[in-house]
């Protein structure tokens, strides 16, 4: 096995949670004074859904929690209802007016003479394996979504009550509440239900380590390159390749899913605290990831089906309204996990990003390539002269948007247009990367070994062209990232 040289130094394995001179404490309390959160089992767990419940669920109240979720659960099913009644049933040769229809009382083809009968529309579903598969594989990932929205709906009623009962808040007063201020009186209240009775007192840092365990090992992971994620293409040189999946997949085999380093959601397995397994345990490391990757792969097409779709219903109308947003960037999950400090709940990390996301994207449009700017000015300027002569010609008369593919070309060459502007820099725009720089760095805390003290023209322009390079597409799919890559941190 490789070894590595890091910073990171190694502590004896510790199996309680208590601070010294507390070891063997034991906490008695009489049967008639426990309160219902006496004792936690899963104190990760639990700190984590306070966390969660005080930023994204509380802050719009639980009605809109709930609300949410049950739409969510309606979303996968109009997807899936939808794409299959489009494929079929619906006759395109009436819809593109290539099959007349007959009527009695009227010459206008409406949109249901398109539509199929239910009999026909049902025996060409049934005749079909690949829709029966894939409603199949979709019926059973529902109703795991709908056995999960009930548990965590039940698991937030919880929460909702300690809020109420324990921490003496209201949900009134809550969208108010800072999480220091619930950190508070959570640290207070120990003393009255011990909800951790391997302590006698708990501080703000035991609630950080609960809550980010895993993150932490994550950021660990990311940080010192220990994770696969960079890869060297032809013609393109390094990249990064860090999606939500192989984020998943990467949690999967290392803290949840069968076979797991973690015994539970806080205790790491006996077997890999010991230094003299580690051949055998790499060695069921490496099978494990041969199994989920072919899982990943047999599962390939049905999730490639389902991203596309999903993909084409949620941002078509985003694009047709804002077609700028094609060429927006944004911080990707790579760059979100590596510029994570050690600790950093999830609202803090975005906070401290979001104010350092105008900078970082005024710094990358300073080093637009001047050949990109030229072509995109003559492409907008030949779009947009089509453009006018279409919208000339339909206000002189509107019978122009009946001739075929009249209104698809005016919608076509005004996102044309909106693209090619995205990579036209600001005429008013000053090229001063060193205080931009300066700025990104005192929200990111983050900066390449070699960006040290050179802040010439030269140096930065140089700099900036090598982080280009790692720009890549989110996730979603329709945005750029900004991840910066380096070789050390200064924090």
């Amino acid at each position: 096995m490789a070894h590595f040289d890091t910073e990171y130094q190694r502590l004896e394995a510790s199996y309680s949670d208590s601070p010294p001179g507390e070891e063997n404490l034991l906490m008695h309390v009489p049967e008639g004074a426990k309160s219902q959160w006496h004792h936690i089992e899963n104190l990760d767990l639990f700190f984590q859904r306070i966390s969660f419940c005080t930023y994204v669920l509380y802050k719009n109240g639980f009605t809109c929690m709930l609300l949410g979720e049950i739409f969510e659960l309606v979303q996968l099913l109009f997807v899936v209802g939808f794409t299959v009644f489009l494929a079929n049933c619906v006759d395109y040769d009436i819809l593109f007016a290539n099959k007349f229809v007959n009527h009695t009382d009227s010459s206008k083809v409406t949109l249901p003479d398109a539509f199929l009968p239910v009999d026909v529309c049902s025996a060409r579903i049934r005749e079909n394996a690949f829709v029966i598969f894939v409603l199949i594989i979709s019926g059973v990932f529902w109703l795991h979504r709908l056995v999960k929205f009930i548990y965590n709906v039940c698991c937030y009623w919880e929460i909702r009550s300690f809020y109420i009962n324990a921490l003496k808040m209201t949900m009134s007063e809550l969208p108010y509440a800072t999480w220091q201020e619930v950190q508070a009186r959570i640290v207070e209240i120990q003393k009255e239900h011990q909800i951790c009775i391997h302590k006698k007192e708990l501080t703000e840092l035991d609630i950080y380590h609960r809550i980010l365990r895993f993150k932490n090992y994550m950021v660990a992971m990311v940080n010192k390159s220990l994770l696969p994620v960079r890869f060297r293409l032809p013609g393109l040189g390094e990249s990064v390749f860090y999606t939500r999946g192989l984020k998943y997949n990467f949690e999967l085999i290392f803290f949840w899913g069968p076979g797991s380093l973690f015994e539970n959601e806080w205790s790491l397995k006996s077997e890999y605290k010991r230094g003299g397994n580690r051949l055998e345990l790499a060695d069921k490391l490496a099978s494990r990831i041969l199994w989920i990757g072919i899982a990943n792969l047999l599962l390939c097409p049905v999730i490639l089906v389902w991203q596309i779709l999903y993909a084409f219903f949620s941002y078509t109308e985003v694009i047709k309204r804002e077609p700028g947003s094609l060429g927006a960037r944004c911080w990707s999950l790579y760059g979100r996990c590596y510029l994570r400090h050690f600790n950093e709940l999830d609202h803090e990390l975005m906070s401290r990003l979001s104010k350092g996301y105008k900078p970082a994207s005024k710094y990358m449009n300073c080093f637009l390539s001047p050949l990109l700017t030229v072509v995109a000015k003559n492409v907008a300027f030949f779009a947009g002269s089509l453009l006018a002569v279409l919208i000339a010609l339909t206000i002189y008369d509107e019978d122009v948007l009946s001739v075929e593919h009249v209104l698809s070309s005016i919608t076509l060459l005004g996102v044309c247009i909106t693209v090619c502007r995205s990579f036209i820099p600001d005429k008013h725009m000053v090229f001063c990367p060193e205080q931009l720089l300066r700025v990104i760095l005192a929200h990111i805390h983050y900066m390449p070994d070699h960006w040290q003290g050179v802040y010439s023209r030269g140096a930065n322009k140089s700099s900036g062209d090598r982080g280009r390079r790692h720009m890549f597409l989110c996730p979603d799919g329709h945005q750029a990232a900004w991840t910066p890559c380096g070789e050390g941190r200064t924090h």
